[in-house]
C-alpha cells in the first residue's frame, strides 16, 4: 500500500502504458477546478493514476508541512508499483515533485511532461524569476491571522479571478498550500533529465489573457521555467491560450498526451 491516496481512471483492460498523475496548489489529483478531471478521457487507452499530494486530497498530512522531496519520493513508490513503469505527469509543484522523482529513478519513467513546473532553479538567471525572489526575500511572510478562506479569496478574487466554493476539502488543500515547502529552496536535476532515455514534454500557457497582477506575479516566471526547463533538457515546448492549460484546454494538452504516450 502507497503512503498516499491514488485515484484510479481505467477503461483499457490492462492494455496501454499507465500514467501518474501529480498535482499543483489548492487542489486534488481528481479536482476538476484546479486538477486533472478533464484528463479522464485519456483513461480509455491509459490507466490513470492521480496520486494526492500529502495534505490533499484523501492523503494524510505530512507530520510536518507538504514538502517537494516527500512528494517525489511519493511519486518514486507509486512509479515502482507499476508494472514496466508508467508516463509521469505534473503541474506546478506537483511539476517539481515530478522531475525530483524523474532525476531519482529514470529507470521507472516512460515519458515525463511537465505543466508549467515550479522548477525556478532552472531560470534563476532570468529577470521575472529574479524579482519574484527577490519580493519573496523582501516579504514579512504570511501573518498567523490568515485563515485559509481569506488567503484563498486573496490568491483568486484579489487578482481578478473566481473563488472556488470554500468546501472543507477545498480549504484543507490551501491550509497544505500555504504551510508547503517553498519550491525556490529546490535544485532541479537538469542532468539525467537531459540524459534520460525517454520523451520529456513542456506544456505552457501564453498568459495573455491572464489578470495583470497575476501574469505579472505567476505568468511571466511560470513561462520563463517552462521555458528553460525544456531548452535546457531538449523537451518540446507546447504553448497554449490561458493560464491554467489542463483545465482550460484540456483537448489540447491531451492531444499532446496522446501524441507523446503514443510514441
Amino acid at each position: 500500500m502507497t503512503s498516499t491516496h491514488v485515484t484510479v481512471w481505467d477503461r483499457t483492460d490492462g492494455e496501454g502504458v499507465p500514467a501518474v498523475f501529480a498535482h499543483s496548489i489548492f487542489t486534488w489529483g481528481s479536482d476538476a477546478t484546479y486538477g486533472f478531471a478533464a484528463q479522464r478521457p485519456l483513461a480509455d487507452r491509459h490507466r490513470l493514476l492521480l496520486m494526492d499530494r500529502r495534505g490533499y486530497g484523501d492523503s494524510p498530512d505530512n507530520a510536518e508541512r507538504s514538502d517537494f522531496d516527500v512528494d517525489a519520493e511519493d511519486l518514486v513508490e507509486v512509479l515502482a508499483r507499476q508494472d514496466g513503469g508508467a508516463h509521469l505527469v505534473g503541474h506546478g509543484n506537483g511539476g517539481l515533485a515530478a522531475m525530483l522523482a524523474a532525476g531519482q529513478r529514470p529507470d521507472l519513467v516512460r515519458s515525463l511532461t511537465l505543466i508549467q513546473p515550479s522548477a525556478f532553479s532552472a531560470a534563476a538567471g532570468h529577470p521575472a524569476v529574479k524579482a519574484l525572489l527577490q519580493r519573496v526575500g523582501e516579504s514579512e511572510g504570511l501573518p498567523d491571522s490568515v485563515t485559509p478562506e481569506q488567503f484563498l479569496r486573496a490568491s483568486t478574487e484579489g487578482i481578478g479571478m473566481a473563488m472556488p466554493s470554500p468546501t472543507p476539502r477545498r480549504l484543507r488543500a490551501v491550509a497544505t498550500s500555504m504551510r508547503e515547502r517553498p519550491v525556490w529552496e529546490a535544485v532541479v536535476p537538469i542532468e539525467p533529465l537531459r540524459d534520460a532515455p525517454w520523451p520529456t514534454l513542456v506544456i505552457c500557457g501564453t498568459w495573455e489573457d491572464a489578470p495583470e497582477m497575476y501574469r505579472t506575479y505567476a505568468g511571466e516566471p511560470l513561462i520563463a521555467c517552462a521555458e528553460a526547463v525544456a531548452d535546457t533538457v531538449g523537451a518540446r515546448l507546447v504553448r497554449v491560450p490561458g493560464y491554467y492549460p489542463h483545465t482550460q484546454q484540456p483537448e489540447a494538452v491531451n492531444t499532446a498526451l496522446r501524441e507523446l504516450w503514443g510514441s
